[in-house]
């Protein structure tokens, strides 16, 4: 094997450290990537794979593929974006000034977790990177935001924690989630598989040592730690190991990191990723798109920062009455106050990103760019101020009085950068004349640089008598003077002859040598004290990241709260009575998604009326297609919503908190899993059964259709029993089912009621009312239906006469031993029961108004 060269020998060692990364090895203008690096980064990025050493046999030469360094940002994000780790390998010292082999070493590992580059983040969305620790005394689960400075810390008890460790990870969505050797162990990762797109760091113990994480803990954070329960120890290493992996991967200034912001399940309405599927929360269940999402109708934010906190307390809404009723006073102000609202939303729209700009300018990263848009944001501040109240609501006077401009902090960037700096910081032009003396002083003599060339120039015409004489200038000569072919005896003996062209010559002169140097050093100069005074301002700047950020968060509170109102009074929202009661009163609810959607046609408002006694479960019948799904998700809607604390798509409603909203609607196979439609429709019910409380919100649709009709319907039958029954669970229950049989358990159990949606038929053709009534449907209108969704005619002919000839058999289907296979006609059921009843009775001994009881309660049965 031949010998390694020594810079193939430093790129190995450098190799060596990172081996799960994508080593970008820094060769003058170039990135590049050997070996197996090179073989993948050129099947991802469609690169040409190369070799440097043609002249070896092909057993040993080196594969090799790079990409230039300036738009190396690009490669970057498509290679994260695939779920790659990054390594940058720069040279750290002058090329020219090195002797020998130029000095490399690793600046950063970039990772889906840890980006902080513009053009790699979704501006309305975090980026978090995830941390979980699984100890015997229970599990830590941390959140970090790198682009934005925020941390989020919560602990669980040992018993349940993966279901509450794949809620919170599903309500965060990380990008990367860093796992103990005791989550690995307990199987999380089965549980995530298919579930959470994210890409898996396998961490060692040592990660999350407690001493160790303790250190790191106390030393980065300066607020919030006194938050944290001293039994949650499991949480502080969960941090300790997110910080942990942060400092080996940035390796750069993390101090805006300060405050870790502790918190408890039980201060947010918890959400399974079932419930967040379902009710298409941030994205519709097909297309995965925003629109058609509940998101997409709130988000009416103005601001990256809005944005981003929309999300997040749709993700998370509160439990605190209290908390929610300050949300709506102030929401309900900005309604009242149109004038003041429309001011915000104007200017809400000229305020600038502030958590990341600062996020990259204490980082390291921000440019000139992120200066000026920086002090354009805060700039705006003082006009926020003015279109807010001083006094009540409180939580808008509280935001106010947050919202200082820093006018010193943006006076120091106006005085020192320029209106429109380049893009970069290392070629000069940013620094603001009259900021520094000595820029200015370098500056004249570049300025001058023209006109001290044309004295030159003129002088030597004159003292030559050539006529033609030019001095120029080329990046490989220098300056130079330039003589035609037909002056070639007029040139004096100091000239030095430097090029000789076609027509022309060039030469230098010693004077010439010596403007050359006074005016190329005083560009290298002027470049390197710029650089030195923008780093000096950017420096203090980042030193006011902790109060930045804390106006960056109340701006982003204004503009959700804003948003709040916009869309309240855009779509005629009521403000909803919030509080601890058990009551869930909605009058005149409308889905707020499907209302926009469908602009063109009128929705058919429906009432609501639950709570934990009298009306605990409603049972609701009617044709598919007639609007029960959607009956059922709006009330889920308004009750997040309201507990978001937003205005609701209601003439009224007074609703009590529940701590789970838990769905089980519709389902498909899981293919991958190996589980069929029924399978997985049962395990979503066991989850629901397990966890749900007497304050929690059940959305039911069709349970037990998956199977025969009888094993269906006694499942469903169960199911609800279960729920309704408040010995064991009694919590407000809507269930949605074909199975009218089970409509008989409104006489039978307390708190369970009868509604439908109501329908019309006209000879062969059904209407849709929309409307939720009292009562149990009287038929499933299935073959209408089915022509409507466009069956063939001679299919539906087909189709009624099977159902007649079925409805005309008198005689129930005889009993065997094993079950039927196949679905059996569900008015089946109550036949048999009267046929049986009727062979059973001796109706030769009846007295008249013994055989009228029985032909009502027949009938009743029917």
């Amino acid at each position: 094997m031949a010998e390694l060269t020594p810079m193939k020998r430093q790129y190995l060692a450098i190799k060596d450290q990172h081996p799960d990364c994508l080593l970008f090895f820094r060769l003058g203008d170039f990135y590049e990537m050997f070996d197996e690096d090179a073989k993948t980064a050129a099947a991802e990025l469609n690169l040409t794979l190369t070799t440097r050493d043609r002249n070896k046999p092909p057993e040993e030469r080196t594969p090799m593929c790079g990409v230039p360094y300036h738009s190396a940002e690009a490669y970057i994000a498509r290679l994260i974006a695939k779920g790659y780790k990054v390594a940058i390998c720069e040279q750290t010292e002058d090329p020219a000034q090195a002797k020998g082999l130029v000095d490399r070493e690793i600046i950063r590992v970039v990772t889906p977790g840890t980006l902080i580059e513009e053009n790699m983040l979704e501006e309305g969305r975090n980026n978090f990177l995830a941390s979980l620790y699984v100890g015997v005394q229970g599990t830590g689960l941390c959140f970090g935001d790198i682009s934005t400075g925020e941390v989020f810390l919560t602990f669980f008890a040992p018993e349940g924690w993966v279901d509450h460790a794949v809620n919170e990870l599903a309500r965060f969505a990380p990008r990367e989630v860093i796992l103990s050797p005791g989550a690995r162990d307990k199987g999380l990762l089965d549980h995530l598989s298919g579930k959470l797109p994210c890409r898996v760091e396998q961490a060692g113990e040592e990660r999350f040592a407690l001493a160790e994480a303790r250190q790191r803990v106390e030393r980065q954070f300066a607020a919030g730690l006194d938050q944290v329960p001293p039994e949650a120890e499991a949480a502080i290493q969960a941090a300790g190991g997110l910080l942990s992996y942060l400092y080996e991967t940035q390796k750069t200034d993390l101090s805006y990191l300060r405050t870790l912001r502790y918190y408890s399940t039980g201060r947010f309405l918890e959400l399974d990723p079932v419930a967040r599927r379902n009710l298409e929360l941030t994205e519709t269940l097909r297309g995965k798109e925003k629109k058609g999402s509940l998101l997409w109708v709130l988000d009416k934010t103005k601001t990256a920062m809005g944005g981003r906190l929309l999300r997040s307390w749709l993700e998370r809404p509160l439990l605190d009455p209290v908390a929610i009723s300050r949300r709506l006073e102030a929401v309900g102000w900005l309604v009242d106050n149109a004038v003041e609202r429309e001011e915000l939303v104007q200017v809400l729209r000229e305020i600038t990103d502030l958590e990341r700009l600062i996020s990259r300018i204490v980082y390291g990263t921000a440019g000139a760019r992120d200066l000026v848009a920086l002090a354009a944001g805060l700039d705006r501040l003082p006009l926020l101020q003015d279109h807010l109240p001083q006094q009540a609501p409180s939580l808008l006077a509280r935001l106010r009085a947050q919202l200082d401009g820093l006018p010193e902090l943006t006076g120091l960037i106006a005085r020192g950068i320029v209106d429109e700096p380049p893009f970069s910081v290392r070629e000069g032009g940013l620094i603001r004349p009259g900021y520094h003396p000595d820029v200015d002083q370098l500056r004249a003599i570049l300025t001058d640089t023209k006109g001290v060339i044309a004295k030159l120039e003129a002088a030597e015409k004159e003292k030559t008598g050539i006529k033609s004489l030019k001095v120029g200038f080329n990046k490989v000569f220098g300056y130079y003077i330039e003589v035609s072919k037909s002056y070639y005896d007029q040139v004096p003996q100091g000239y030095i002859r430097k090029q000789t062209l076609t027509n022309c010559e060039r030469y230098i002169t010693q004077e010439l040598k010596e403007m050359e140097h006074t005016i190329l050093s005083a560009q290298d100069r002027i470049v390197a004290l710029e650089y030195q005074l923008f780093c000096d301002i950017r420096d203090q700047v980042a030193a006011q990241a902790p109060q930045i950020q804390e106006i960056a968060g109340a701006v982003a509170r204004v503009d959700v709260l804003t948003s709040f109102a916009v869309v309240a009074a855009e779509n005629n929202y009521c403000m909803p009575r919030v509080d601890n009661s058990d009551k869930l009163e909605i009058t005149e609810g409308r889905h707020p998604v499907v209302e926009v959607m469908g602009r063109d046609a009128l929705f058919v408002p429906n009432d609501t009326y639950m709570d934990n006694k009298d009306n605990l479960a409603a049972i609701i019948t009617g044709p598919n297609m007639a609007g029960k799904s959607t009956y059922m998700r709006q009330v889920a809607l308004m009750v997040l919503m309201a507990q978001m604390g937003s205005f609701v798509p209601a003439r009224a409603a007074h609703i009590g908190v529940v701590d789970r909203i838990f769905t089980r609607i519709g389902a498909s196979d899981d293919l991958a899993g190996g589980q069929s439609t029924f399978m997985v429709e049962m395990t979503e019910v066991a989850e629901l059964l397990r966890h749900a409380t007497s304050r929690s919100l059940l959305i039911l649709d069709e349970i037990g259709r998956g199977t025969s009709t009888y094993d269906g319907m006694s499942i469903a039958r169960a199911v609800l029993e279960w729920c309704a029954n408040p010995k064991r669970l009694g919590a407000k229950t809507l269930f949605a089912t074909h199975y009218h049989e089970l409509t008989v358990l409104e006489g039978q159990l307390p708190g369970v009621k009868n509604f439908n949606i109501a329908a019309r038929k006209r000879k062969d053709e059904i209407l849709f009312l929309r409307k939720i009534v009292p009562g149990g449907a009287d038929q499933s209108y299935g073959i209408e239906v089915a022509g409507l969704a466009g069956l063939p005619p001679k299919v539906i002919r087909r189709a009624r006469e099977i159902l007649a000839e079925l409805e005309s058999q008198q005689d129930a289907p005889k009993k065997t031993g094993a079950r039927e296979a196949s679905q059996v006609s569900l008015t089946a059921l109550g036949e048999e029961e009267v046929l049986t009843t009727l062979r059973n009775t001796p109706v030769e001994t009846l007295t008249p108004l013994q055989a009228l009881n029985l032909l009502h309660e027949l009938k009743e049965k029917l």
